[in-house]
């Protein structure tokens, strides 16, 4: 191989990585940021596990792309992450990006246990789920995650040729054997397509049982809303999970240089995959659930936004009663999501 077309091609995984990565953060940022508004704004999602479970995604989601982000300004400058240069950053880019994984994976995989369980239609099941074992389980998986990443990555150190790799051979065989394949692979892929499906099938049955018509909407909506999010999730993550696995098992050295560009170029576009999974989520709520977009538009233009003309002094002074807003709020949380 050419020398001229190693450094051509290591060129287009840059820009590629780089103009990728800036349209992520930025539709990242703008959606994660507008799902915990409406999340934790409108009262009809306040006392709903699902919703404190997609709140925190959210959240993960939304820290995730500040991480993401500078793996890509390093990437435009050296032509890599970084990780291979200076040594402190390849630990800490290995516990901050992990957490975070592990964080948004095992909110999804919670938030269709959770959906299961809140639409079956046996009430000791439905009891089984509740908002204190909700904050009790998001805890414990925020506690594990931070824990098992803050060990996990003190393990990478920068080697000759390789760069930021596990320098442990036990920790080696546990990142390829059960972390990658397992714990943020076939683990959550199997946990949300069985219980987003189960979910589905209740809510198909939801009509039989003596519910407020309020409730019944919302359990459709959500439904419909986490059973397309898993769908994206599990195909945009699949991909990436196999090629680190086939990475963690075969470092690359860049004297071989064929093998080099070709694992270069397809880790760029199915790390670019993986990213999406973190951003996908609002968007993908407003294409599933015309009632979700209404609730997206009130939240914006009736609550938000007047604040933010409050807030700049551009709005004079108007008396506003005291009952409009639980007035608009209650009426758009009725707003049939069909």
């Amino acid at each position: 191989m050419s020398s001229s077309f190693f450094t051509q091609t290591l060129n287009f995984v840059t820009q590629y990585t780089f103009y990728s990565g800036c349209v992520t953060f930025i539709l990242g940022i703008i959606g994660n940021a507008i799902n915990i508004l409406v999340f934790s704004q409108l009262k009809l999602f306040r006392d709903n596990r699902c919703a404190f479970y997609l709140i925190l995604e959210s959240i993960s989601n939304f820290l995730f792309h500040f991480v993401f982000m500078t793996l890509t300004i390093f990437t435009s400058i050296f032509g890599d992450d970084g990780t291979s240069r200076f040594p402190a950053w390849c630990k800490l880019r290995y516990i901050l990006g992990p957490t975070f994984a592990v964080i948004t994976y095992y909110m999804i995989c919670f938030t269709t246990i959770d959906q299961y369980f809140s639409t079956h239609c046996r009430y000791n099941l439905r009891q089984i789920c509740t908002i204190k074992s909700t904050h009790i389980s998001a805890f414990i998986i925020i506690s594990i995650a931070i824990i098992h990443s803050i060990i996990l990555g003190s393990f990478f150190n920068i080697q000759p040729l390789v760069g930021c790799v596990i320098s442990n051979e036990i920790y080696l065989q546990y990142t390829t054997f059960l972390y990658y394949p397992v714990l943020i692979g076939l683990l959550p892929i199997v946990i949300t397509l069985f219980f987003s499906l189960l979910a589905y099938r209740n809510v198909r049955r939801i009509v039989r049982r003596q519910l407020p018509i309020v409730r019944r909407r919302l359990d459709r909506q959500m439904t419909a809303m986490i059973v397309i999010r898993v769908v994206f999730f599990i195909c945009l993550v699949l991909p990436y999970n196999i090629c680190r696995i086939y990475v963690t098992i075969y470092p690359i050295s860049r004297d071989d240089m064929l093998r080099y560009v070709i694992v270069r170029l397809v880790q760029a576009i199915t790390f670019s995959f993986s990213q999406a999974n973190y951003t996908v989520g609002f968007y993908l709520f407003m294409i599933s659930s015309s009632r979700f977009r209404r609730q997206v538009k009130y939240v914006i233009f009736k609550k938000l936004w007047p604040r933010c003309k409050q807030g700049c002094c551009l709005k004079n002074n108007e008396v506003v009663p005291e009952n409009f807003e639980e007035s608009g709020n209650h009426n758009i949380e009725l707003e049939d999501a069909s």
